[in-house]
C-alpha cells in the first residue's frame, strides 16, 4: 500500500471513531435529558391521598359549595335549641267589678299620688250624660269624668280625651292645674288609664292653657284632634302642644305613638282650659274578659 492511501485509511478510521464518540455523547446526553424530566414531573405531582383523607377532603368541598344544605341545617338547629314565645298570662282586672256594675263605664283613670283616681264614662249617643251625674247615676255636681264622643278605646284612636270639672274642693280634675309647676310635674309625671283589656301607662308630654274656639277661628284646636292617618296630621298635634308646653318636660314622641289628653275649665279667658297630654308609654298587664260573653 502506498504511503498515501495509509494516509488515507488512517484519516478515515479518525473520522469513524470520531463519529461513534459524537454519537455516544447524543445518546448518553438524551438519557440524562429524559431523567431530569422524570425527576421534574415527580416533584411537582401530588401524592396519592388516603381513602379516608380523600372522602373528608370531598366532603369539605361539597359543604362550601352547597351553602343552603348547610344554613338548612343551622336553621333546624336554632330552631330546635329557641323555646317557642310564651304569651304572657292574663290577670284578673283589678276593676272588674266598676264595669260589671256599670257598663257606661270604659276605663278608670288614676294619677298615682293625686286624689285623681275615678271612673270614666263614654257614652257618645250623649255625651252630657254624666256631666252632673256620679257613677251610680246619682245627681252630683261634682259629674263623673268623660271620654270624649270622638274618642275610642277599641278601636284605639291615637288620642284620648278625658274631661273633667274643676271643682275647688279639689274632686275630679280641681287639682290639675298644679300641672303648671316643674316641681308638681316631677312627682306626679306618669298617668294610669286601666281598660277592659289592659293597663295604659302614659308619661306627660306637655302642658299649657288654652280655650274652646269659635268654629271660624283658624287656630291649633287640641280638642279636635283624635286620629292622625298621616305624618302631617301627627306633627301638626305634636308640634303645637311642644310649643304651648309652660315648660319642657324632655318627653319626645314621634309617628305612631298615643296620646292621653286631661282637659278642665279654668277661667283665664272665656271658655278657658287647662290641658294635660301624655304619651302612651310601655304597657302593664294584659286582662281576662270582665264579662263571660267576651271570652
Amino acid at each position: 500500500m502506498s504511503k498515501a492511501q495509509k494516509i488515507i485509511s488512517a484519516f478515515l478510521s479518525l473520522l469513524i471513531v470520531i463519529c461513534l464518540v459524537i454519537l455516544g455523547y447524543m445518546l448518553y446526553s438524551d438519557k440524562q435529558d429524559t431523567d431530569r424530566q422524570q425527576e421534574l414531573v415527580a416533584s411537582v405531582s401530588p401524592e396519592p391521598l388516603p381513602e379516608s383523607s380523600a372522602a373528608s377532603d370531598a366532603d369539605t368541598v361539597t359543604e362550601s359549595v352547597d351553602p343552603s344544605a348547610n344554613n338548612s341545617s343551622d336553621a333546624e338547629q336554632d330552631t330546635s335549641s329557641s323555646p317557642p314565645e310564651e304569651e304572657l298570662p292574663k290577670v284578673e282586672n283589678p276593676y272588674r267589678d266598676a264595669y260589671l256594675a256599670n257598663p257606661d263605664m270604659h276605663a278608670w283613670l288614676q294619677i298615682p299620688g293625686t286624689v285623681i283616681d275615678y271612673p270614666v264614662m263614654w257614652t257618645p249617643e250623649d255625651e252630657n250624660k254624666y256631666l252632673y251625674l256620679d257613677f251610680e247615676g246619682r245627681d252630683n255636681k261634682n259629674g263623673s269624668l268623660l271620654l270624649d264622643t270622638d274618642s275610642c278605646l277599641s278601636p284605639l284612636t291615637t288620642n284620648l280625651i278625658i274631661h273633667g270639672h274643676n271643682m275647688k274642693s279639689g274632686a275630679m280634675f280641681g287639682n290639675l292645674t298644679d300641672y303648671e309647676k316643674p316641681d308638681y310635674y316631677q312627682k306626679h309625671k306618669n298617668i294610669i288609664l286601666y281598660t277592659p283589656e289592659c293597663q295604659r301607662n302614659y308619661e306627660v308630654i306637655a302642658v299649657f292653657r288654652s280655650q274652646v274656639y269659635k268654629k271660624s277661628d283658624q287656630v291649633f284646636k287640641f280638642y279636635k284632634f283624635f286620629q292622625a292617618d298621616s305624618q302631617e296630621e301627627f306633627d301638626d298635634f305634636y308640634n303645637n302642644i311642644k310649643n304651648l308646653s309652660l315648660y319642657d318636660t324632655g318627653v319626645t314622641a314621634s309617628y305612631g305613638d298615643r296620646f292621653l289628653t286631661l282637659s278642665t275649665c279654668v277661667y283665664h279667658v272665656k271658655n278657658g282650659r287647662f290641658v294635660v297630654v301624655a304619651k302612651e308609654v310601655e304597657p302593664g298587664d294584659s286582662y281576662l274578659p270582665v264579662r263571660n260573653s267576651e271570652s
